[in-house]
């Protein structure tokens, strides 16, 4: 991925340069600033996007790439500045109105604050300009696809392998390992199509991800990199977590702080990883899931992949750009997306098994053990648990926690550990007028 930035208006360099400093984390390959149409444009970007901005600051247009289908950008044309956000808001973008009520935008809501307290989100599968917003995607229920679970994984397999292999486009990439269904099943389709793939897993000492990571990776023949993380070392990297990642959601943050070391370990190694994040919500991978009337799950699942944008996607999004990499999510392709919301869901949910067809697409190409294993969620499966929780209880005490839960705009904390969180968040981006731009976890 690499950083967007900029002002509806011309002479303002200076700003822009100041928002570009902001979010320089995303770009280490290089930056450039121009002026055209009236508009001042920001850029920089990744190593693996080259040396040359020319493919994404040119014809008026500066683009934040983030694979296939996913891209933010700012285009400037006519005199006027129009934004636009991919389908499932793979890629960040936000917005808000200068002093003098100039359009600016901006990749990350820290280089955004910049010039303006007014913050908002463009909505995924919009375009902006400024006045009004005009949709173009909408995630929707599809009628289902009538055909046996034989062809149904057949086909999926092919999507997704065309999905992974339109995101290696060098000798040696990365991915993200947890050991679960969703990241193992990309680094097995990864592993053929590249000399090298390295692989990466984080957790505390014992976690159950090390251990499947650890299998996954003999079984592809990846070169794997783990690193074991303390509750000290949580504590030391919590504010740097908080500050990329823009938010104060306790299952957010807690998430986020182990992938942020997996990605840190990455960056020593690769430019660009995948991520499996979407296939839980596509596939049907959470174990509430399975108590819904299954006349309700397809609507479901609609609703928790249109929620990414701002929950699980911020946080791949944040943990790979504060390190200067780049994240692939395969499983979010569009044409892994349409095929998926159109397989009946008695093929993601059968028998008890979630993701059964997924499963099924992939059975040749994991270890049993891994192809079995059940749905733990990122911050479960790397050992976290509670442990944040329990620190929280010692560093915020009770009568905090009864004065300062409920925030100026009405949101009611959950809990001492998310008071924590927002106290860390609030050191950095202050009283922020607007929160609607930050999402929420779907407890």
């Amino acid at each position: 991925m690499s950083g967007i930035a900029g002002i509806a208006q011309p002479g303002k360099q200076t700003e822009v340069e100041r928002m570009i400093d902001k979010i320089a984390h995303r770009g280490p390959g290089g930056r450039k600033i121009v002026e055209i149409e009236g508009t001042t444009l920001g850029i920089t970007w990744t190593v693996s996007q080259g040396t040359s901005p020319d493919v994404l600051l040119n014809k008026s247009l500066a683009c934040d790439e983030a694979g296939t289908g996913h891209l933010a950008q700012a285009k400037a044309t006519g005199g006027t500045l129009q934004l636009k956000r991919d389908p499932l808001g793979v890629a960040p973008l936000y917005y808000g109105k200068t002093h003098d009520d100039h359009l600016c935008f901006a990749s990350e809501v820290k280089s955004l604050i910049e010039v303006t307290k007014h913050v908002f989100e463009v909505p995924p599968g919009h375009t902006y300009d400024g006045t009004r917003f005009e949709k173009y995607f909408e995630l929707q229920k599809l009628s289902p696809l009538n055909d046996s679970p034989e062809n149904t994984a057949k086909e999926l397999r092919r999507r997704l392998s065309v999905s992974v292999e339109k995101n290696v486009n060098m000798d040696v990439v990365g991915s993200w390992l947890s050991g679960g269904l969703d990241s193992s099943t990309l680094a097995a389709l990864a592993r053929p199509h590249l000399k090298i793939l390295h692989t990466f897993a984080a957790g505390l000492p014992g976690a159950p991800d090390l251990e499947y990571a650890r299998e996954v990776a003999g079984f592809i023949k990846s070169k794997h990199h783990e690193i074991v993380v303390t509750l000290d070392q949580m504590v030391k990297t919590l504010p740097e977590v908080i500050y990329h990642l823009e938010s104060f959601d306790t299952l957010l943050v807690r998430s986020s702080i182990i992938n942020y070391f997996a990605a840190k370990l990455a960056s020593d190694y690769v430019s660009d990883v995948f991520s499996g994040e979407g296939g839980d919500e596509l596939f049907a991978g959470y174990e509430y899931l399975k108590a819904l009337d299954p006349s309700l799950l397809a609507d479901e699942l609609v609703d928790i992949t249109s929620r990414l944008h701002n929950t699980a996607l911020q946080r791949v999004d944040r943990s790979a750009s504060s390190h200067g990499t780049v994240a692939h999510t395969a499983f979010l392709d569009p044409d892994v997306v349409d095929f998926a919301v159109r397989i009946p869901t008695q093929y993601k949910i059968k028998d008890g098994i979630e993701k059964w067809i997924l499963r099924m697409a992939i059975n040749d190409s994991l270890p049993s053990r891994v192809l079995n294993r059940t749905k733990a969620k990122f911050w479960e499966g790397a050992g976290v648990g509670d442990i944040m929780a329990k620190y929280a209880n010692d560093y915020v005490t009770t009568n905090d926690f009864n004065r300062q839960h409920i925030l100026e705009n009405g949101w009611k904390l959950d809990s001492k550990e998310e008071l924590m969180y927002y106290r860390i968040f609030k050191e950095y981006y202050g009283s922020l007028e607007d929160l609607s731009w930050m999402g929420r976890t779907k407890k």
